[in-house]
């Protein structure tokens, strides 16, 4: 099996956050920042969060109304992206990358995005990818989606940067998928760390799927602490999963090289 592309990373907003001074994890970010090279693309979300912290900072208190979000995002996104350029090893270029759910969903779009973000492995660059909230009305969003979803076939909405993550690592033909969470993967109970589920496999597409819809049933029940969350990244990685992507869901304090070279406690779904 031949992949176009080696590695798609995702990284969540609590990841990068810490909650206890409320500022960005430098360090964290610092880690997987120097990390990155080209032939990697990574998905990073945060910005909302880091522009509302930001603006708390200067202005002492919280935005109100129905625009909040995308006035924060506006303001996280500049921050967010000076903060990987200055980790990043300054040999190499990076490249803000913002999309929409029409770039998944229209054809031309998708091989325009494809196209960008292979060049990147080829000029020697880092493609930073985010939802573009700034710009997304939510209201707008969700009547575009439902008229989509009348043309019938499977929809892409993208807000959620797991399913941008394992959208583009079908789109680009990802030898691995590495969505870095709050956790170390996924758990037969969430409230018991020993329950960790360290492999999905199957021996092909079909009994993988069958094997990660399996997984998603120990995932019900909203009262269950991470229990909705889990299952999301269970449905969202499946198709990047049963084309041959070996996925990893791991915790982000973790490295890179760790979770690829299996050193660490995680979930790995592969064919194999």
């Amino acid at each position: 099996m031949t992949f176009d592309t080696e590695l798609v990373g995702k990284i969540g907003s609590m990841a990068l956050i810490d909650r206890e001074d409320g500022i960005i994890d430098y360090t964290r970010v610092a880690r997987l920042s120097r990390e990155l090279r080209p032939g990697y693309i990574w998905v990073s979300s945060g910005a909302t969060e880091i522009g509302r912290l930001d603006h708390l900072s200067r202005g002492g208190k919280e935005l109100t109304g129905e625009n909040a979000k995308t006035d924060y995002a506006a303001q996280g996104q500049a921050i967010l992206m000076q903060t990987y350029r200055q980790f990043i090893d300054p040999g190499y270029s990076v490249r803000q990358v913002l999309v929409e759910h029409g770039h998944f969903n229209d054809e031309k779009k998708s091989e325009h995005l494809k196209s960008l973000l292979l060049r990147c492995r080829e000029q020697n660059a880092i493609p930073i990818v985010n939802y573009n909230d700034p710009v997304s009305n939510e209201e707008n969003r969700r009547m575009e989606i439902a008229a989509l979803r009348k043309g019938g076939g499977h929809v892409f909405e993208g807000v959620d940067n797991d399913e941008t993550a394992s959208r583009i690592a079908c789109l680009v033909r990802a030898k691995n998928l590495i969505v870095f969470t709050s956790t170390e993967g996924i758990y037969a109970d969430p409230e018991d760390p020993s329950t960790l589920i360290r492999t999905i496999a199957g021996k092909d597409a079909y009994e993988l799927t069958e094997h990660i819809e399996e997984c998603k049933r120990y995932c019900e029940g909203a009262s269950r602490a991470g229990a909705n969350g889990a299952k999301a990244k269970l449905e969202y990685v499946k198709e990047a999963a049963a084309q041959g992507t070996t996925v990893y869901i791991a915790s982000a304090k973790y490295t890179i090289r760790a979770v690829l070279a299996g050193d660490v406690p995680c979930t790995k779904i592969y064919i194999g």
